[in-house]
């Protein structure tokens, strides 16, 4: 049974997301949809909400997924618990490289579990959740970078 693991703050999620998770399940049996809490970020979704948007999202979509929320803790000891073989990471530049290698890096030294990049597909490789709150505060139209559940979402 190949097991992954997709963590992100998922502060919106985002059709960028969306689309890393459901190529990821067409390579593992499973795949744990992970919202953490990144001490480093000030997210305007409280965690709770966020994962229910993430499982409201990729309720109807093809895979099997286990979405979850890691509020304190590695990850790396969440991945060793579910036998999670690999972490998924999507990857739109070079400064997502430079971001999650040495994390990739690190996190095999810990536990010796493998991280698999998967590259953005294009029509969503400029999106991020950070922009997407941005253009949101603004009062700009956000219905092409993530689902309708966000857009109301981030309404209130």
């Amino acid at each position: 049974m190949a097991i992954a693991v997709y963590p992100g703050s998922f502060d919106p999620i985002t059709f960028g997301h969306i689309d890393i998770a459901t190529r990821a399940a067409k390579l593992f049996e499973t795949v744990h949809v992970i919202v953490v809490h990144n001490p480093g970020k000030n997210p305007k979704l409280s965690l709770d909400k966020r994962v229910e948007l993430v499982k409201a999202v990729l309720a109807n979509k093809p895979g099997n997924f286990v979405v979850s929320s890691l509020a304190s803790g590695l990850l790396v000891d969440y991945c060793k618990e579910v036998k999670a073989e690999a972490l998924v990471k999507g990857i739109r530049t070079n400064v997502d490289i430079d971001y999650e290698l040495p994390m990739a890096q690190v996190n095999r030294d810990l536990s010796g579990i493998e991280t698999v990049f998967l590259p953005a597909d294009p029509a969503h490789g400029f999106i991020s959740s950070s922009l997407v709150k941005q253009v949101a505060s603004l009062g700009g139209d956000i219905s092409k970078y993530v689902p309708a559940e966000v857009v109301e979402a981030l309404k209130n």
